[in-house]
């Protein structure tokens, strides 16, 4: 089969590698991957890496014992070919039975289960983390994966109804493949509910830092979640008028001529400021209007990777007693919740993050290069389907 593998940084090759086989001894469910999008984790490894990538330098994966090359890829959707015998009785990750056909997505993380984070379902945080796609095991930029059972997840409800359909009637698995990313920031929303009981059990107001693909899939987790108040600081024109086209966000400011923090005091009730920060960005100048934005005993949940290091302002953190939390991926009751929610409708629009679908062959060109020039995209999925999308 054809898979995108990364051998070192600016060699990612389309090549021929063996395809995962039905076998009925085996306890590995196959699935016929349709999408898969490029993550800005996946740039970063295509521009400088390895990083998370094992490498002849860092040795195998201690769970996949997996080293580069590595098929890339960890957002994505396809069917079900094959069950095994021996899994007949298995559920989804989603507790739905297995059978062939199913439109699936698949959680791509690893985990030890035995380390002290995984002990308290913290598996997000688990000393060995992995994903598919860069942690070996096989990834989602192929024509097939064989993934474990309780990492897929079917996309039905238990009466066969819910929402984001295409046009046929089908679940619209290009829209599926960004529960992956969505899941990221639902995981970000419920460490700011996680917060609350002491002051405030709800928010009514947000600022999201950042309008890439993580910043507007927090908007519409924030809107699915009946947060009714959502601001968003965005320096690319082109972002602001995207977003703006989704209707999914109160305002959208531009901070290199809007004072941040003074516009979200203004836009909420007796200027006090909003109730939490969502930096999705990772600078200096965004967390420091952030903090400046918040209310008293405000929170800042961090999701970015900072690409230099970041001083927290500790007046404004001391004076208003401020929250700082730091959010890493998402655990498996993040990513089921992610499901039910798509398959319920309440990211209804999110397919208007899809800025560009190529296939698997263009993956180089179309695809990381695209993405490593100046340009507007929010998401790119690529297909080894072959269809033209010309």
């Amino acid at each position: 089969m054809r898979a995108a593998r990364f051998h070192a940084a600016k060699d990612i090759r389309v090549e021929e590698i063996p395809a995962p086989q039905p076998d009925d001894n085996d306890d590995k469910v196959l699935v016929e991957v349709e999408w898969c999008g490029i993550c800005g984790s996946d740039l970063g490894e295509y521009l400088s890496g390895p990083y998370t990538i094992p490498s002849p330098k860092t040795g195998p994966h201690p769970i996949t014992k997996s080293i580069l090359p590595v098929t890339m890829g960890h957002e994505f959707t396809g069917r079900i070919t094959h069950v095994p015998g021996t899994l007949e009785q298995q559920r989804s990750g989603n507790n739905i039975p297995l059978r062939t056909g199913q439109a699936v997505v698949v959680d791509p993380r690893f985990f030890c289960t035995s380390c002290h984070a995984c002990a308290l379902s913290a598996t997000n945080c688990c000393e060995t983390i992995g994903f598919l796609g860069l942690s070996g095991g096989g990834g989602g930029l192929a024509e097939a994966v064989a993934v474990m059972p309780g990492q897929v997840y079917v996309l039905e409800s238990a009466d066969g109804e819910g929402g984001n359909r295409d046009d046929g009637g089908e679940v619209d698995l290009a829209a599926a493949a960004l529960i992956e990313p969505l899941a990221v920031a639902w995981h970000g929303f419920k460490l700011f509910l996680s917060t609350q009981s002491d002051y405030d059990d709800t928010a009514t107001t947000a600022l999201i830092i950042g309008a890439g693909p993580v910043g507007v899939a927090m908007a519409f987790v924030l809107r699915a979640c009946g947060v009714s108040n959502v601001f968003v600081s965005e320096p690319s024109k082109s972002r602001r008028e995207t977003l703006q086209g989704m209707k999914v966000v109160t305002e959208i400011f531009d901070p290199t001529v809007d004072n941040i923090s003074q516009r979200c005091r203004t836009a909420t009730p007796a200027g006090l400021g909003v109730d939490v920060v969502f930096d999705c960005a990772g600078s200096q100048p965004g967390f420091q209007a952030g903090c400046e934005s918040l209310r008293f005993r405000g929170v800042y949940v961090n999701l970015a990777v900072p690409r230099t290091p970041i001083t927290i302002p500790l007046g404004p953190f001391m004076q208003m007693e401020l929250t700082y939390k730091s959010s890493l991926a998402y655990d498996q009751g993040d990513f089921r919740e992610t499901v039910d929610a798509f398959m319920e409708g309440r990211f209804a629009g999110v397919e208007r993050m899809i800025t560009g679908r190529i296939v698997l062959e263009n993956i180089v060109e179309k695809g990381f290069e695209e993405l490593v020039q100046p340009n507007d995209h929010l998401k790119i999925l690529a297909s080894s389907k072959g269809w033209d999308f010309a």
